[in-house]
């Protein structure tokens, strides 16, 4: 079952979180704690959006999102951050719920797009989206400030 993420999900998902960062090799990056991810999606005017994927009152798969807006389009669409299933429950169908959801999202308050970034290693992950009917971005490359780089350029 697919559903928007309530308070009590809220551990769960953090773990989730937790086990994608180790899933992308990456799990000292991964600093999400409860109270920061209850206070981001339950605050009075939250930025973030959560949906879970439950099997059996558990909560094992999620999609945390929020919105960007295109200035060529004039409307908002939602940037997925992440998208991840339990690898046991991979292949049952609820990573594909998940994006459904959000595409539903998109159509019912009419954004323009669904977006989101993929590891280049992930074949797994790249097949699933294409299938999907998703198309990479070519041409396009992200950049990011973080940390020391980040302070010194706001000075």
């Amino acid at each position: 079952m697919i559903r928007r993420a309530t308070e009590a999900d809220v551990p769960a998902m953090v773990e989730l979180v937790h086990e994608l960062a180790r899933y992308e090799e990456a799990p000292e990056q991964c600093h999400l704690t409860e109270q920061q991810l209850r206070d981001a999606l339950f605050c009075p005017n939250p930025a973030l959006f959560g949906h879970v994927a439950e099997v059996d009152g558990a909560v094992v798969g999620l999609a945390l999102w929020f919105l960007n807006f295109s200035t060529w389009e004039g409307v908002h669409g939602i940037y997925l951050e992440d998208l991840y299933v339990q690898p046991e429950h991979r292949g049952s169908g609820l990573g594909k719920a998940l994006l459904q959801a959000l595409a539903k999202e998109c159509v019912d308050r009419g954004y323009a797009r669904l977006e989101w970034q993929v590891l280049d290693w992930n074949e797994p992950a790249i097949g699933f989206y294409e299938a999907a009917g998703a198309i990479p971005m070519d041409g396009w490359t992200v950049y990011r400030l973080t940390g020391e780089p980040l302070r010194a350029f706001s000075a």
